[in-house]
């Protein structure tokens, strides 16, 4: 058997200052739902999230809460930890950047980075902005602050006060990759996505770099530069490493090197719109010092903002507004599964997706009780009243009757994999919804009461109940990376639960794989209805 492809998908590693928000869930819900697509076309995938734990803004934070740095970090992990296993996140590790492999394999980079050539030693004397953890020149501060009427050393990016830092420092000879980057983003158009965000990278290269300070003295919560006592590695020259750190880098192991070998590069980087100058710039540039892989993509998505129900416009999404959402209300509202299919299809990745109570309910409403709930729980009664709580049989002639829902069917994970792919989820969804729509309307058309009560139609009847069956099989094998526990509840009912975690898509819904004579259970309601107070 050939060895199935790789296929390293990677969440940003999230700052242990704040408890998980509802961004840093969608990073990581976009991340899980390509790595469960991948796994079910027949890819190995390695989904790596966790915690960046080090840097000033870190101390700082523990200090704040008379603990330290160390003990923060640890009190932290358990909020992410817990979420993403109720939010059925399917990561297969968590790196912490305070494990001791991330120290070693940091330490391995410095002397990598030694030897390149582009490492020197100086002094920095600029502005510094601890929440973001950025080094800013006077010339982009002052830029920055133009047209803003009081503006006093403000960060460019948050527009929160800067700190004036003049310390020695070793520096990145960033410079000196601004031709190779503009080279990497003309011949691989497809390493920034979505395509729009290329624009603001190139922008910004093609501006010119300046060498990257990564190492401080003034602080000690850092990984100590391997040879310079008193240097601490800068966090982002720390944290970027980490997707290399999990696959192996680094370690003078057979079986470390040959899992990086397999794993690197990554496939995908998924990142907040918000990091993609140190992913797509910075990341790549050290890549090319040490002469590494280069990942395939950075995917960037967009904020979440809240909509104004009377304006109609995104607004930021914040505590002092009183209009902040915690993930925990939506989970409330939604379930779990409702929470993680909202997301997904209703807000564009890449995109700034304004989001709203009343329109959760109204996604789930439509998509979810309405449609697909409402598709298995008449289906399955039939069954249950019409063939004595069994799936009629699989029709000898496929082409007795009209079939709407094969010719839907037909093509249908061709359709869906380009979508999905392209993180184009909410369009993959669709294509599922559109069969999932149409076997509501076929229950309509064909109207199987009627056919029930005339024994001469029998076949005819045993025929659209198969039908509507496997068009819920065949829609549950789509929505796995959606809706993994409904998805798998719904082929129990089916007598298909050994179907799920299927790795051959295609093979998987085939038309005609339900066997039938089998029992389905009519179970309760998978989605009940939300009331639209």
């Amino acid at each position: 058997m050939a060895e199935k492809p790789s296929y390293f998908i990677t969440t940003p590693i999230y700052y242990v200052n704040a408890a998980p928000h509802l961004g840093t869930a969608y990073s990581t819900i976009v991340a899980d739902v390509q790595a469960r697509f991948r796994r079910a076309m027949g890819y190995d995938v390695r989904f790596l999230t966790g915690m960046d734990e080090h840097g000033q803004k870190v101390a700082e934070a523990a200090a704040a809460h008379d603990m330290t740095p160390q003990e923060w970090c640890d009190s932290q992990a358990p909020l992410f930890k817990d979420l993403w296993a109720e939010l059925e996140i399917s990561n297969d590790d968590f790196i912490r950047t305070t494990e001791g492999r991330q120290r070693a394999a940091v330490q391995y980079l410095w002397e990598r980075m030694r030897e390149s050539g582009y490492l020197y030693k100086g002094s920095y004397d600029g502005w510094y902005c601890v929440p973001d953890e950025t080094f800013f020149t006077d010339t982009q501060v002052a830029k920055a602050n133009e047209g803003h009427e009081g503006a006093d050393h403000l960060c460019p990016d948050c527009h929160r006060p800067l700190e004036r830092v003049q310390e020695e420092s070793w520096f990145f000879k960033l410079s000196a990759f601004q031709d190779r980057l503009l080279e990497l983003y003309e011949e691989h158009p497809e390493f920034v996505q979505p395509s729009f965000r290329m624009n603001e990278v190139k922008s910004f290269v093609a501006g010119g770099l300046n060498d990257l300070s990564v190492s401080r003295n003034t602080f000690d919560w850092g990984i100590p530069v391997p040879f310079d006592e008193g240097h601490v590695t800068y966090v982002w020259f720390d944290a970027l490493l980490n997707y290399m750190t999990a696959v192996g880098y680094g370690v003078d192991e057979p079986a470390a090197q040959a899992e990086f070998a397999r794993r690197w590069p990554a496939q995908a980087h998924i990142v907040g719109k918000d990091i993609i100058r140190f992913h797509c710039v910075i990341w790549p540039a050290m890549l090319m010092a040490i002469g590494e892989a280069l990942p395939e993509r950075v995917f960037a998505h967009g904020f979440l903002m809240v909509r104004n129900e009377e304006t109609g416009k995104g607004e930021k999404m914040s505590k002092s507004r009183g209009n902040a959402i915690a993930p925990r209300e939506v989970i409330d509202l939604l379930g779990v599964e409702g929470y993680r299919y909202y997301f997904m299809t209703d807000v564009v990745p890449g995109m700034d997706g304004a989001i709203s109570f009343s329109r959760m309910r109204q996604v789930y409403n439509a998509d979810l009780a309405n449609s697909w709930g409402n598709l298995i729980s008449r289906s399955l009664n039939m069954s249950a009243k019409y063939f004595d709580g069994l799936a009629p049989a699989r029709p000898s002639d496929a082409s007795a009757h009209p079939n709407p829902l094969a010719e839907i069917a037909d093509g249908i994970v061709d359709r869906y994999a380009a979508k999905m792919s392209a993180f184009a989820f909410g369009e993959g969804a669709s294509e599922v919804m559109e069969l999932i729509r149409a076997a509501n309307r076929y229950i309509e058309d064909s109207e199987p009461w009627a056919l029930a009560k005339d024994p001469a139609r029998a076949d005819e009847l045993a025929f659209v109940i198969y039908n509507l069956l496997e068009a819920i099989r065949i829609s549950a094998h789509l929505l796995v990376p959606f809706m993994p526990e409904t998805s798998a509840e719904a082929l129990r009912r089916i007598s298909c639960a050994d179907e799920a975690g299927a790795d051959d898509l295609a093979a998987a819904c085939a038309w005609g794989g339900l066997a039938g004579g089998t029992p389905v259970e009519k179970g309760e309601a998978l989605f009940p209805r939300l009331e639209e107070n």
